[in-house]
């Protein structure tokens, strides 16, 4: 999950010299000779335009894991981007990857140590899902310790509440009488979670929710929880890595299930 990060790799300078050599405006949309394209083409990480407007293959991707620039956030083009392995990165302009290698996190590999396990069964927390999608996810976007920003930008709030509206992207809360204090949330595809990011405003409460979670998830059958980038903090909770072909044969399997998230 990109919890740990504040934006693509190299930061917003580095997307935006290669919108520029790609002859992107800042929106993500072509530009010739200085004209702008009207729609919103897809450019491959080489620069080259693709006609057919679909996502190039992700072994495509180049060593950061940028696959391709452009195209939108509607739901028809998130749900097509988590189905190839791709997710998008930021928004000015759009940016899609595919990284190599590829974390996840392994249901029966989670570790919650004792005394996070105390807090979740005598803490005073109380879980729920899908009450505050939209709140999770402005959470997840303010500033905290170590990190002013991230690529939670207004227009990734937006396109992943439709997706939420639509049954797409789910939430866990972490409630400590009535303030949201710790969340998770993600994208469900068959037997897929991607998981996007979560938060704290007190301690443990990003962590308890997503025990909540993998736990929900198990139970109702899903077999891949992808974790999309590791870091130190999902490392420690058994998060792992694969090559991103393993993680495709993966994810193919999880796309033939029809799990259901409630």
């Amino acid at each position: 999950m990109r919890l740990q990060r504040g934006a693509a790799p190299g930061g917003p300078l580095f997307i935006l010299g290669l919108a520029r050599k790609l002859r992107l405006d800042p929106r993500g949309r072509v530009c010739y000779h200085g004209r702008r394209r009207m729609g919103a083409p897809l450019i491959d990480s080489r620069g080259r335009l693709i006609p057919s407007g679909r996502f190039p293959e992700p072994r495509l991707a180049n060593p950061d894991g940028l696959l391709a620039l452009g195209g939108d956030l509607e739901p028809a083009t998130l749900l097509a981007a988590y189905r190839q392995g791709i997710f998008p990165w930021s928004v000015d302009p759009i940016s899609w990857w595919s990284p190599d290698p590829r974390a996840i996190i392994e249901f029966n590999d989670f570790r919650l140590s004792r005394r996070r396990a105390r807090y979740l069964r005598n803490g005073g927390f109380r879980f729920s899902f899908d009450e505050a999608f939209t709140a999770v996810m402005k959470e997840c976007a303010r500033p905290a310790p170590g990190r002013r920003s991230t690529w939670i930008s207004p227009a990734f709030v937006r396109a992943y509440s439709r997706l939420h509206d639509l049954g797409h992207a789910h939430s866990v809360e972490c409630w400590l009488e009535d303030r949201l204090v710790g969340g998770v949330y993600g994208v469900v595809v068959g037997g897929l979670f991607a998981g996007e990011s979560m938060f704290s405003r007190v301690s443990n409460a990003s962590t308890l929710a997503l025990a909540v979670l993998l736990e929900h998830l198990q139970r109702r059958g899903f077999t891949l929880f992808d974790s999309q980038v590791i870091s130190p903090h999902t490392a420690s909770l058994g998060a792992r890595e694969i090559p991103r072909e393993e993680y495709l044969s993966r994810l193919r399997q999880a796309l033939a299930q029809n799990c259901p998230f409630a």
